[in-house]
């Protein structure tokens, strides 16, 4: 029983020990201030939120976010093929690629694949 308490307090003797060393370690200097205060997308939340965006950045972020959902339904393709008839698979995969080219063709076509002008 003695021997079970005095485990007992060294362990919680040990812990509280190891979490003050860990907090007196871990205090911010105010020389490190510019480096914890939030960063977001190269703009400062400080400042005015209402500062000029790049609409062509905009725009091919969006034909990514469109490009990259397109290629998570393409993953699955392959194991479905095994349990499904092999030709309206091969029709329905066709079909979903030249819908994915002719976007990505349409795309191109607009310029809106062109990051500069």
């Amino acid at each position: 029983m003695m021997m079970t308490m005095t485990m007992a307090t060294m362990t919680i003797i040990i812990t509280t020990a190891v979490m003050i060393i860990a907090t007196l370690l871990s205090k911010k200097m105010n020389k490190d201030r510019e480096k914890s205060s939030p960063f977001e997308c190269g703009f400062d939340p400080k400042n005015s939120a209402r500062l000029p965006f790049s609409s062509r950045f905009f725009l091919i972020a969006v034909i990514f976010m469109i490009f990259d959902v397109e290629i998570a339904l393409l993953l699955p393709m392959p194991i479905t093929m095994t349990t499904s008839n092999t030709w309206s698979w091969m029709m329905i995969s066709w079909l979903f690629l030249l819908i994915l080219i002719i976007g990505l063709y349409h795309e191109w076509n607009q310029g809106s694949l062109e990051w500069s002008k």
